[in-house]
């Protein structure tokens, strides 16, 4: 994966210098996640599971109910669906394959389940161990996940407009059946990682096609230095 290709304009401006270099780079950890596990049929693995058959049927109700809007991400509406879908889903049992819920000793690893065919999302389940984390990144994309097993920490951080870096905020435990949903842009950045003593598995849509997870979700932000203390 180009991660270069994920980092905000502001990032990659900053780049040029050492010691901006350095600022950029020092908060991240697992800057690579480990390569995309197509563990069901990415088209629509939906067909094959009746757990997930439901979570599709219900974003695309949500689809249905934005229809009127520009962009269906900013529909109060479309948010509401979107998250209660994936808090039911996450609640069945029966919506990962064992294979689904394998994790990596080297970084948090990503299980495609399902991609819309006509392009509007894709759904995803990562496996943290315990001490992986994400690197601090806003969204190219609308996004929302939901806590399956075990416990996240979410760090929030508020964009510095005229910095052009982002500032830590506040961090919270993110327990099984958290729920969050956010716009594309610089107004949800946050960093996910596994701070407990045991693995983790999260439920993530994304509002891409399905080969784009890689390059048009995530977009790293430089983080202030202060914050690297």
């Amino acid at each position: 994966m180009n991660l270069d290709a994920e980092f905000s304009p502001y990032a990659r401006a900053s780049s040029a210098s050492g010691k901006d270099a350095a600022v950029l780079n020092t908060p991240i950890v697992f800057a690579e996640p480990c390569p995309l596990e197509e563990t069901a049929e990415p088209n629509f693995a939906a067909r094959v599971n009746p757990a997930l058959a439901r979570l599709c049927e219900a974003l695309d109700a949500a689809f249905r109910a934005a229809a009127h809007a520009v962009e269906p991400s900013h529909s109060a509406e479309f948010a509401r669906r979107v998250r209660a879908a994936l808090s039911q889903a996450a609640a069945d049992e029966t919506l990962l394959a064992p294979a689904q819920r394998e994790g990596s000793a080297d970084c948090y690893r990503r299980h495609l389940l399902a991609a819309d065919p006509r392009g509007r999302y894709a759904l995803v389940a990562l496996v943290w161990q315990p001490g992986q984390a994400s690197p601090v990144h806003a969204h190219h994309t609308w996004c929302g996940y939901a806590v399956i097993d075990g416990t996240l920490t979410e760090t929030v951080y508020d964009w510095n407009e005229e910095a052009g870096c982002a500032t830590e905020a506040r961090t919270h435990p993110r327990e099984t059946g958290a729920v969050s949903y956010v716009r594309a842009g610089t107004t949800g950045i946050h960093k996910l990682g596994n701070c407990s003593a045991a693995p983790a598995v999260s439920l993530h849509l994304y509002g891409v096609a399905g080969t784009q997870i890689a390059t048009h979700v995530n977009d790293l932000v430089r983080v202030e230095a202060g914050a690297l203390v």
